[in-house]
């Protein structure tokens, strides 16, 4: 049973009870990702979420570490589209200290100068890695390309040209804007009694000075009029596709039956950001995996459809086989989402999809971890109870759901094609057999 409270200052806490081991797992998550930053400030959120690692009024910069891992701990944070989240997850007996970390972290962070400037470099050292990955790359190409108007078309690192101009200011000023009780949920999961933990949450957090969630206004993406293309050549040795269809926010009750055919084309994934992508998904009956895998057209095919507060983006990505020419993997693929736009699906693909899908959501809840961030990412996402009921959402699905969203929403006008195309390196031979049918 989830046990939900809300402080005096605006701060809601969120505790599960977990007895299964002497653990706890605590995660702080704050409304504010990369849709919530205004121009000049891509990456903002990022940037923050790194600084707020480096020291606190009464926390020294070196020490945060120390004083999780000395409970036998560990920690981390990520910033995405919609939210910024921070955990520790350690001993029970840790609990009044990992509170007292995150209640630093909202209220207290320093932000020396010299620390901006140091992580500064950390961050364009991570974009450059994401520019040189094709396929990363690729991604971030397309996602700006598929969104004109909505915030979501922004990567998450930002743009280099914000993130050389961000100053220390910048990075304080967004820190104080959404670093409030009011825009935040502290999420506790484990071996706790539920009243101490309102009580530690409240001897912790209570004395931080209210704040409402900020206003803020998003510019809603205009329908999508016709297909949109964008082609990478740089060197390289592998082709990447990926084809984006704009896609159902969690709220809609459209989502299920999307997350459906997303298994039914590339294997169930999940719906755990933190840990369900980490694991291959069952590909030997999906569509794709047949239709182009199997037929030794590429190496690779995934699908992502991630929960998101708004509309974004589904996403079939496809590594193409060595030698094979790109239009007859981008002609392979098409061909097999028209027959499932023209055909629909059949009972058992759809009870198939049912079935994986449920395991996944054992599976990505099978720690205390896992399951506070899931309560906390679908809090923060749309309601937690949407977490609560993800089987009986999925259950409900039906082979005409399934068929009536890809009608709807796989149609050439709503996709976005991207390909990245490797060039060879200067002064080298082409490859005969380079572009064989």
């Amino acid at each position: 049973m989830l046990r939900r409270t809300v402080l005096a200052n605006g701060l809601t806490v969120l505790v599960r009870e977990v007895h299964t081991a002497p653990l706890v797992s605590t995660w702080c998550w704050y409304r504010v990702g990369s849709k919530d930053e205004g121009p000049g400030r891509t990456g903002a959120s990022h940037f923050v979420e790194h600084m707020n690692f480096k020291g606190t009024t009464h926390i020294p910069r070196d020490e945060t570490k120390g004083l999780v891992e000395r409970f036998g701990g560990t920690w981390n944070g990520y910033t995405w589209v919609d939210q910024t989240a921070y955990f520790e997850t350690a001993a029970r007996d840790a609990l009044d200290r990992l509170l007292f970390i995150e209640a630093e972290r909202m209220a207290n962070c320093v932000y020396d100068p010299a620390d901006c400037e140091a992580e500064r470099t950390v961050i364009l050292s991570e974009l450059a890695g994401s520019e040189n990955d094709p396929d990363q790359l690729l991604e971030i190409e397309l996602t700006a390309a598929a969104f004109k108007a909505h915030p979501y078309r922004h990567p998450t690192i930002g743009w280099l040209p914000d993130l050389q101009a961000m100053t220390r200011d910048d990075l304080y000023a967004h820190y104080r804007r959404f670093y409030g009780p009011g825009n935040a949920t502290l999420v506790v999961v484990g071996d706790v009694d539920p009243d101490e933990v309102v009580r530690a949450a409240e001897r912790r957090f209570g004395a931080i000075a209210p704040s409402p969630a900020p206003s803020r206004a998003w510019s809603m993406e205009p329908a999508q009029l016709g297909e949109r293309r964008v082609t990478i050549e740089r060197e390289g040795s592998t082709a990447y596709l990926k084809i984006a269809w704009h896609a159902p926010a969690l709220g809609d009750p459209a989502f299920f039956a999307m997350l459906a055919l997303d298994a039914i084309l590339t294997g169930a994934k999940g719906l755990n950001l933190w840990a369900s992508f980490r694991s291959a998904p069952p590909q030997r009956r999906a569509r794709l995996y047949r239709a182009l895998v199997e037929r030794g057209l590429a190496s690779a095919v995934n699908g992502a459809l991630l929960p998101t507060e708004h509309p974004f983006l589904y996403t079939v990505s496809i590594t193409a086989t060595a030698g094979v020419s790109p239009p007859a993997v981008e002609e392979a693929a098409l061909a097999e989402i028209d027959r499932v736009v023209s055909g629909g699906v059949t009972d058992e693909e759809v009870e198939r999809a049912r079935r994986q899908l449920r395991a996944r959501f054992v599976f990505e809840t099978d720690s205390v971890t896992n399951l506070a961030h899931q309560i906390g990412f679908f809090e923060t996402t749309a309601t937690v109870d949407h977490f609560a009921s993800l089987a009986s959402r999925v259950e409900s699905v039906t082979a005409a759901d399934v068929a009536a969203v890809a009608r709807e929403r796989l149609v050439p006008s709503r996709r976005t094609i991207g390909w990245f195309k490797p060039s060879l390196p200067a002064g080298a031979a082409p490859d005969a057999d380079a572009a064989r049918p």
